[in-house]
């Protein structure tokens, strides 16, 4: 069947219709799917925040449960001067006293700068941050276990925590024999570390006033 021009010209509405009939169905086709891929998207992206509030809320349980069982401990730390600022009178003092206690011979010290600590066997100190002072000393001994006694003595003293990292000893008579008598046979040069360990800035803001 061979349409004639008025034939055409008959359909030319209805087929200028049906055009934007099509055109409208496509677009609604994709519009309908662009919703549903920004639907699927918000959806993911509320499933996200939703896992990630709960991941927060364990972790804020267990965080409450480690606060709560370490509490204790923590407050003894910071009570013993391990925890905070450093408190070096309260050194110096301790010194002085285990010294007169152990009726040693005298003693000459001093207490260097502060400074940042980052020892092999504490890589990874969650946000603190570990200082040192380095105290060196000299002293005479009637024998070594003088140095012992005193050493040990300081780290019961529960003014910090210490390490004694290095002494050289020498001998004060010639004949390289102790004697009984109360002179003193060595000579002790040493240096410790008074470690302090400072919280994250954090944690002091909280605690501030």
């Amino acid at each position: 069947m061979k349409l004639e021009p008025n034939d055409w010209k008959k359909l030319q509405i209805p087929l200028v219709v049906l055009g934007v009939v099509m055109a409208v169905v496509v677009a609604c086709i994709v519009l309908a799917q662009q919703y549903k891929t920004e639907q699927e998207l918000a959806l993911l992206n509320q499933q996200n925040q939703l896992n990630a509030a709960r991941q927060r809320y364990q972790s804020s349980g267990l965080e409450k449960e480690v606060i709560t069982a370490y509490l204790p401990q923590y407050q003894t730390l910071i009570n013993k001067g391990f925890v905070g600022e450093e408190r070096r009178i309260e050194w110096v003092e301790s010194l002085r006293d285990q010294h007169k206690n152990h009726k040693l011979f005298g003693i000459k010290y001093s207490i260097k700068q502060q400074e940042k600590y980052t020892p092999a066997f504490a890589p990874n100190l969650g946000g603190f941050t570990l200082n040192r002072s380095v105290m060196q000393f000299e002293l005479d001994m009637l024998h070594e276990g003088d140095l012992l006694q005193l050493t040990e003595s300081l780290s019961k003293a529960s003014v910090a925590e210490l390490i004694l990292r290095d002494c050289e000893m020498t001998r004060l008579n010639e004949s390289g024999a102790l004697s009984s008598q109360l002179t003193a046979n060595l000579h002790a040069q040493c240096e410790l570390d008074w470690l302090t360990l400072r919280e994250p800035a954090a944690i002091q803001t909280v605690a501030g006033p």
